[in-house]
């Protein structure tokens, strides 16, 4: 194992130590484990989070027109109720708080216990969404179903500018939910990665294969195949998105997301064939989002997210934000 660590039980402290001195509108509240807005504005609140080892997600996205917390869990594990707690707390303004939930069965569990009890033990009204937009798992009634993945980012983004304008929490809620049913994520992953406290890959990806559908942790794809070129790789992610949701003749967002092995050039030129594909089948991109936004520790591989817009989703799209891992002027 090669890394730029100290003490591998203590990387995601140290790691936050450093989010906070790279972005002074952050604080790093060390009892929640938790990155907050340094200046609380009178607004509805917004608290994500999850593991870590997904950077920039959440703590990058803490800031103008997007999260007032993130709450951190270990690396690949979901954070305590006693830490979602202190993010809502330090996302309470009065005006109420919403959770943006990826749907994981112990962020599911923890993030809801926590909404409990700040209902009935702080008096702040909470609600929740969550977030299932990876169409390699089959969505079900039963269990987690869907995983959460890379669409969450927009979630954050268009809850964040509904926030920033004032809204109740219900339409806050309104306009995130709006945002889950309107995007779809799909991925594919070409190396393993490494747990810092592990010490060594927990999975593999044979040499000159890829595998197709495996989730941000680690978890088992559709199938592994023999690696394709991003011209394939372009019409595979589209192909299995657009089968799950009708986006015809549709403005939409995309973002190509690296899973944080994956140099810059492969995702730009995974993102012009993605262009390509998506103007063939009608559809008309927008707004475009390539880079990092939700990694894998060091995985390679890339994710393609799709956002069906409106009038209402593409304004909140644009509105300013300002983070450190996302900004719109």
């Amino acid at each position: 194992m090669k890394k730029i660590i100290n003490n591998p039980s203590a990387v995601v402290e140290d790691m936050l130590k450093g989010i906070e001195i790279a972005n002074p509108d952050v604080i790093y509240d060390k009892e929640g484990v938790v990155i907050a807005r340094k200046n609380k504005t009178e607004k509805v609140g917004l608290v994500s989070g999850g593991g870590s080892g997904h950077e920039p997600a959440h703590a990058g996205y803490v800031g103008y027109g997007m999260l007032d917390a993130a709450v951190s869990g270990n690396v690949f594990a979901s954070p305590s109720p006693d830490r979602v707690l202190k993010g809502i707390e330090l996302a309470n303004s009065g005006k109420g708080v919403l959770l943006i939930i990826k749907c994981y069965a112990g962020d599911l569990m923890n993030f809801e216990i926590a909404e409990e009890m700040a209902r009935d033990f702080e008096g702040i009204e909470v609600d929740h969404v969550i977030v299932k937009d990876d169409v390699a798992v089959a969505d079900s009634e039963e269990g987690t179903g869907r995983r959460g993945i890379c669409g969450t980012v927009f979630v954050h983004k268009c809850a964040g500018a509904k926030a920033e304008q004032g809204a109740e929490l219900a339409e806050v809620k309104r306009v995130a939910q709006k945002t889950i049913d309107n995007v779809r994520s799909f991925g594919i992953s070409l190396t393993p990665c490494t747990i810092p406290a592990v010490g060594k890959a927990g999975f593999t990806v044979p040499e000159g294969q890829m595998e197709v559908g495996m989730g941000i942790h680690g978890e088992a794809g559709i199938e592994q195949t023999e690696i394709k070129s991003s011209r394939e790789i372009a019409e595979l992610m589209v192909e299995k998105i657009l089968a799950d949701k009708d986006y015809s003749d549709s403005e939409v967002a995309v973002m190509v997301n690296g899973l944080g092995g994956t140099p810059l050039m492969e995702l730009y030129i995974l993102a012009g064939d993605v262009n390509d594909v998506l103007n063939e089948k009608g559809l008309k991109p927008v707004k475009w989002y390539v880079g990092n936004y939700m990694t894998a520790i060091e995985m390679a591989g890339a994710s393609l997210s799709l956002l069906k817009l409106d009038d209402e989703l593409k304004e909140l799209l644009l509105s300013p934000a300002n983070t450190a891992a996302l900004k719109e002027a």
